[in-house]
């Protein structure tokens, strides 16, 4: 599935693991039934990091840890969180794992490495590509493929990030 760039991406300069947080618990509060975020970035960008704070935001309890291994692993919050993580998957491999039957289900599906398996992620979701910019600052370039991914791109780009 080519995927087409619709709005303008939000860029986002994280000083902290706490900056980070705070996007991710915008993006956990603005989630609905089947949400789909593609994470990518190379090894320590902090994938890992932002989807354990998503999954706290998104009323997570359970401890979070990468799914590397047993590529998906699902948790209960205030929706179902899909945890996966494709790194050691091909997109032949990815077509076997029923990934519909979580994309279009009733959780949240957050996609670690989701460039590997791009063309089977549904054309609305969201994109994070992460990049480290220093020790603790990282870049988070945010890119909204369909509603209501592009809305929130935009209400990122007008409002910013805010905690509570």
């Amino acid at each position: 599935m080519k995927q087409v760039q619709n709005g303008k991406p939000f860029v986002y300069t994280s000083h902290s693991p706490q900056d980070t947080e705070a996007l991710a618990a915008w993006l956990a509060k603005a989630a609905g039934p089947g949400t789909v975020i593609g994470l990518d970035g190379d090894l320590g960008a902090g994938k890992t990091a932002f989807s354990q704070s998503f999954a706290k935001h998104l009323g997570v309890k359970a401890i979070v840890n990468s799914p590397t291994f047993t590529i998906i692993k699902e948790y209960e919050g205030r929706l179902p969180f899909y945890h996966m993580d494709v790194y050691r998957v091909s997109l032949e491999e990815a077509e076997d794992l029923g990934l519909d039957e979580y994309f279009y289900g009733s959780g949240v599906s957050l996609v670690e490495w989701s460039q590997i398996v791009g063309e089977l992620l549904p054309e609305p979701h969201l994109h994070l590509q992460l990049e480290t910019t220093g020790p603790t600052e990282r870049r988070i370039t945010v890119q909204g493929y369909g509603e209501p991914y592009e809305e929130w791109c935009r209400s990122l780009i007008q409002n910013g990030v805010f905690t509570e």
